[in-house]
């Protein structure tokens, strides 16, 4: 009985909320997630496409649609301007099939 009530609040918990809905802050502070643009695919944790529909969003698979309000949103970002700041370092991809994690150990910095 344990072990199932373990399992399911393990569920919850990781279940709720994974959409790739962003916002981006104005200020560091604000930010669950610091982001570092980088010109090489390689260099990067993960992998963004920008959906043009809320929709569209993926689960923490590198699918993003930003809002333009703090409220709609489901994770805040910042991006820095330098790398060592960064909690993740994210490349942008013109195709959607090409979204996604390169360094598996920091999906958990997108789920809020």
């Amino acid at each position: 009985m344990r072990n199932l009530l373990t399992t399911v609040i393990l569920f919850l918990l990781l279940s709720n909320s994974y959409a790739q809905i962003v916002f981006e802050v104005d200020r560091e502070y604000n930010a669950d997630v610091n982001v570092f643009v980088v010109d090489r695919e390689y260099n990067a944790d993960l992998k963004v496409f920008k959906e043009d529909r809320e929709y569209k969003a993926g689960d923490n698979d590198g699918k993003w649609f930003f809002v333009d309000r703090e409220y709609n949103g489901e994770i805040n970002v910042f991006f820095v301007d330098r790398e060592y700041n960064a909690d993740i370092k994210i490349f942008y991809v013109d195709r959607e099939y090409n979204a996604g994690w390169n360094e598996l150990g920091k999906k958990h910095l997108m789920v809020k």
